[in-house]
């Protein structure tokens, strides 16, 4: 059992971010740059669609997080700005598009992710593993990060999107089990846990990595226990980040916690056993990927 860190301690929720939750407003020539591109190859980014506070940072940094699979979510997680509903038709031509992108773009690291498929019965393995060979074509020396969903548990899936050979496989945890059935009612702690072990058995060589939003009403002991839990199915990277409510039909904030309890968090998560952690105030899933799975090892 982990022992709670002293510095965490429930907080009054707020009406305005504090003072430390700061991002950079939009704009510059490289983002514009890279606006026209995905509006010109009709690919969708999880940068603009989950409505991620760092879009300005890195895409004036020339990265970007593609999202595969449309823009409309098979769910309704309570967190999420994507759209929810029925999905589109799979487009067949969205690997070219994405591979001829990251050319364009010059990606040493290039990270996929897409909504929910619970509508098609791989849920989109197909399509990433696809997407991943399409990269590799247009981008031979390029490392691939893949952030997927949770496939409703099939591995057999999920075998799939590991043989074509990913380095990074990562899929988001976002919280603990006792707020699931509110923030993501849809989806199974225990399958979550069960995605990044199978994921590793299937590649041990394959680095695996997850993610938690802080702030949601979770207690001190559950987030520690949590960690732990991602950290025993094997798994190499975690990312720590403040959730910010997307709108007032999402799920409010409980609390924010400060720069200094992230850097708490991420001590912690370190004394676990992760290769790497980042933690911080305004950490997304793909927030500095490349830099992440470079420092946990990945040449």
């Amino acid at each position: 059992m982990v022992k709670p860190l002293p510095i965490l301690n429930p907080d009054i929720p707020q009406r305005r971010h504090p003072s430390w939750i700061k991002a950079r407003i939009p704009g510059g020539g490289n983002y514009v740059e890279l606006k026209k591109l995905m509006r010109d190859l009709d690919l969708h980014t999880v940068c603009e669609e989950a409505r991620c506070p760092n879009i300005g940072e890195c895409w004036n940094s020339r990265t970007a997080t593609f999202m595969i699979l449309g823009d409309v979510c098979t769910r309704r997680c309570m967190f999420c700005a994507v759209k929810k509903g029925k999905p589109g038709i799979v487009d067949t031509d969205e690997p070219r598009r994405l591979g001829e992108a990251v050319a364009h773009l010059q990606l040493n690291h290039v990270v996929i992710t897409s909504v929910n498929r619970d509508d098609l019965p791989d849920g989109g393995a197909g399509v990433f593993a696809d997407c991943i060979a399409a990269a590799r074509k247009h981008r031979p020396n390029c490392t691939i990060e893949v952030l997927i969903p949770d496939l409703e548990g099939n591995w057999d899936a999920l075998k799939v999107i590991v043989q074509a050979g990913p380095e990074v496989l990562n899929h988001n945890t976002e919280t603990v089990q006792r707020l699931y059935r509110r923030a993501r009612p849809y989806a199974n702690y225990q399958q979550t846990l069960s995605l990044l072990k199978i994921g590793k058995k299937l590649n041990p060589e394959m680095l695996t990595k997850s993610g938690l939003m802080v702030g949601l009403g979770e207690t001190v002991i559950e987030l520690l226990e949590t960690m732990q839990d991602i950290q025993e199915t094997g798994c190499d990277i975690l990312t720590i980040g403040q959730y910010l409510s997307p709108s007032s039909r999402h799920l409010p904030i409980q609390r924010y916690y400060t720069p200094e309890e992230f850097d708490e968090l991420k001590a912690a998560g370190i004394e676990m056993g992760f290769r790497h952690v980042e933690s911080g105030p305004l950490v997304r899933s793909s927030y500095h990927a490349g830099e992440q799975a470079q420092l946990s090892g990945l040449l």
